[in-house]
């Protein structure tokens, strides 16, 4: 709850009531309850109509604002595992691999704190793996070694990838978490 709404409740006031008492227009006034917050002139006229000093309206004051309760998503973990197993049949196309998992969390609704973790987790593997293959790459060309090599890097690189992606999922099944876990989210 805004600062503002919270005053004007505590003194039983509607937005026209406070419209016709401060000169401030309706459309305004709904703007800073929704998160605008009031300056200059329309912060002295809102303070002084209202009672009290500029910076209550600035400031949060606990007796007033209630701390907003956050909602968290429901995470369904046959969802979850389904989302990551996306990932699987896509490792030899890296931007594919993450793409349909994250199409699949918008479409479950499964936009939850594991699930960003997942995605995230492909994504920095994505990253790696571009990484990996390059110094591959240049390895191969220092040491003059032959076309085998970069079959060998690429194989590497996606068994790896399905490995994060079979363990977190054995992991989500057992324990309802993550083996591969962030303490972040790029989603």
């Amino acid at each position: 709850m805004s600062k503002l709404k919270a005053y004007r409740e505590k003194l039983n006031l509607t937005q026209e009531e406070l419209t016709e008492q401060s000169g401030i227009s309706v459309r305004t006034i709904q703007r800073i309850e929704a998160g605008t917050e009031p300056k200059g002139q329309t912060l002295k006229i809102l303070a002084k109509t209202l009672g009290i000093e500029e910076k209550e309206l600035l400031t949060i004051e606990e007796e007033i604002v209630a701390t907003p309760e956050v909602e968290t998503p429901e995470i369904n973990y046959s969802l979850l595992k389904i989302i990551n197993l996306s990932s699987l049949p896509l490792t030899v196309f890296p931007p594919a691999n993450i793409i349909v998992p994250l199409i699949l969390m918008f479409v479950l609704k499964q936009n939850n704190s594991l699930t960003k973790q997942l995605i995230t987790v492909q994504i920095l593997w994505t990253i790696a793996s571009v990484i990996l293959f390059m110094l591959g790459a240049l390895i191969k060309n220092w040491f003059s070694l032959g076309n085998p090599f970069t079959m060998i890097v690429m194989v590497i690189l996606v068994l790896l990838n399905v490995f994060i992606i079979l363990r977190n999922t054995a992991e989500i099944d057992r324990n309802k978490k993550l083996y591969f876990k962030l303490n972040f989210s790029i989603v």
